[in-house]
């Protein structure tokens, strides 16, 4: 069974971090029901969903992908490049360890989980303003000696690796060429998104269909040319706290 480890939304979210986006008020009452939507959708596509409230004082803490990277083997607890939310680590790495043996990123090494993508035995690190180099490192000797492929990657004009660049599958990538150096993707096809959606870059595949957000819709209309089926999600509200679709779960097997 695959599950979707949740969070709740934190009511001080106005609050949250921002780094390229200008401040707008986020409606708390309709985030939380965008948020709720996101969650059965992820149910509709037969994950079981674990929605926490650890982190509710933390503005930032809906964004649980940041803190952690899941793979098979175990889990690797993330340093967040932005010091206030590290005390997220913990209350997230308490429900992690029910299911996986636990590594983490240790100081003065920094990773948000947003700037890793994994497409198979492939790692991708996004060199952004959260992630630095030694926080690469230290995943790539964690990942190692497991077969795993690290490579790093240059962001730039967004805050994480897969605002830029997703996986749709495991050969093919949805991508903005503009936020990152697409040089360490070459083995793969590079689907980009529409000249007038930069931001549509981020796309969840599960159950056999690709979550986008709603608001791209030339985008949304490439991805279904290409043979996929698509379903658009809204989350507006989460949007404003430059949040995806990706960063508001952890996706896992939970009988490894």
């Amino acid at each position: 069974m695959k599950l979707a480890l949740t969070h709740a939304i934190p009511p001080k979210i106005n609050d949250c971090q921002l780094t390229h986006l200008e401040r707008q008020p986020i409606d708390l009452k309709l985030a939380e029901e965008q948020h709720a939507a996101y969650c059965d959708t992820l149910r509709s596509r037969g994950l079981k969903v674990i929605e926490l409230d650890v982190n509710t004082d933390y503005p930032d803490g809906l964004f649980v992908e940041d803190i952690a990277v899941v793979l098979d083997e175990l889990a690797i607890m993330a340093n967040p490049g932005a010091e206030t939310r590290r005390g997220e680590v913990p209350g997230i790495e308490m429900e992690l360890a029910k299911y996986r043996d636990i590594s983490r990123i240790e100081a003065p090494a920094t990773l948000d989980g947003g700037d890793v993508l994994v497409v198979g035995k492939r790692v991708f690190v996004g060199l952004s303003i959260r992630t630095n180099r030694m926080g690469a490192g230290a995943l790539q000797r964690i990942l190692k000696p497991l077969g795993y492929q690290v490579h790093t990657v240059r962001v730039k004009g967004v805050l994480h690796l897969k605002s830029a660049i997703t996986a749709i599958d495991e050969a093919t990538l949805l991508c903005n060429p503009h936020f990152i150096d697409s040089a360490p993707f070459a083995n793969f096809r590079l689907v980009t998104v529409a000249a007038n959606e930069p931001w549509a870059a981020n796309a969840l595949p599960v159950g056999g269909i690709v979550l986008l957000a709603d608001g791209f819709p030339f985008t949304a209309e490439k991805v279904t040319r290409l043979g996929y089926r698509v379903q658009l999600v809204d989350i507006r509200e989460i949007q404003k706290a430059e949040g995806g679709l990706t960063c508001s779960s952890i996706i896992f097997r939970a009988d490894n």
